[in-house]
């Protein structure tokens, strides 16, 4: 394992911004949780509820907020958004490991594929016919990649990822292992009691700093491509469907569904196991729920949801049984008001 590089505080803070307070000359070799952190670490406080973990932590550092500049006497950085400026600090800390340039001599490169002398390619891996391996990819061992596929510079594919043929990837992406990328989209057409199979002939695009969860699935389109635009990062197990079109820096937590034909904006956030139907657009800057069933078009930026109340099994069922009847109760109340109208025209 090569050697942990050390920085001072106050190259952090340079590198960073911020206002540091204290000795610059601290040195941070790690970042770790206000519970674990010895003297060479450097942890942080994003909300007041981590104050009293504070004051018993023994990091050498820590980065806090603009309301918790006098919360610790520990040398620390003041910004605006600690949880934001921590994760910076830990990519300095913790950067990529150095790719291996080259192709295993158990890899397997069809006739007309770019490999870039600055790639890696693992152990067992396949590319297809005239597929394209950009400067400082790394394909990692057994994954598949499909005859005339682009993987773009400083990606990074985890073992045993299949990128399908005719797709492409962007730059600085990461996909992990898994992920399946261009499968066929579920494209049925009903006839008579069959159902017909449609072709899938458009692609995947995926854009630049993507990152695609473990066993994370993104379907072909089924006439033009699907579409996953920059800074879109994915949790694992999700399932992108046809034709669907995700907008940059959108968030999407785990098992998340999206149906085909969908089409999110910019700057979304969805939460874990929110289904989506397909053929509906969603604005830029909306944010839905956990657990949520997204049925129609959201067209104004905010915050959604659509998450039953928990409660236990007894009561579940009998609130269940009551809204089965709250279109009827709405009908009644709506006679009533009526006849309430009638009787307060009638005295006056």
């Amino acid at each position: 394992m090569a050697k942990r590089q050390l920085y001072n505080l106050g190259e952090i803070a340079r590198r960073f911004g911020g206002d540091l307070i204290g000795d610059a000359a601290t040195r941070i070799s790690q970042v770790a949780s206000l519970e674990s952190a010895t003297a060479f670490d450097i942890s942080f406080v994003s909300h007041p509820r981590f104050l009293s973990e504070l004051a018993k932590t023994k990091a050498g550092a820590v980065i806090v907020g603009a309301h918790d500049r006098d919360a610790t006497a520990l040398p620390r950085i003041i910004c605006a958004n600690p949880y934001a400026y921590f994760a910076r600090v830990s990519a300095l800390l913790n950067p990529p490991a150095a790719v291996e340039a080259g192709v295993h001599k158990t890899a397997v490169v069809e006739r007309g594929a770019k490999i870039a002398d600055s790639a890696s390619i693992g152990a067992g891996a396949y590319i297809g016919k005239k597929a394209n391996i950009g400067p400082g990819a790394s394909i990692g061992a057994g994954t598949f990649i499909g005859d005339g596929t682009t993987i773009g510079a400083e990606t990074l594919l985890y073992a045993n990822v299949s990128v399908y043929h005719g797709c492409t990837i962007g730059k600085r992406c990461i996909v992990h292992s898994g992920a399946v990328i261009g499968a066929d989209g579920f494209g049925l057409a009903h006839d008579n009691g069959v159902w017909l199979k449609i072709p899938q002939i458009g692609g995947v695009v995926i854009g630049n700093d993507v990152e695609v969860g473990a066993n994370t699935t993104i379907d072909r389109g089924a006439l033009h491509d699907t579409v996953i635009e920059d800074g879109v990062k994915m949790d694992n197990q999700i399932q992108i469907a046809h034709n669907v079109k995700i907008g940059a820096n959108t968030a999407i937590a785990a098992c998340v569904g999206i149906a085909g034909s969908a089409t999110i904006g910019r700057n979304c956030a969805i939460g874990g196991a929110a289904m989506l139907r397909g053929h509906i657009v969603i604005a830029d800057n909306v944010s839905i729920s956990a657990g949520t069933l997204v049925q129609k078009e959201i067209l104004e930026p905010g915050e959604y949801t659509g998450v039953y109340p928990f409660t236990t099994f007894r009561r579940w069922v009998r609130n269940a049984a009551h809204l089965q009847e709250l279109d009827e109760l709405v009908k009644r109340v709506r006679r009533l008001e009526r006849g309430l109208e009638s009787k307060k025209g009638g005295t006056s």
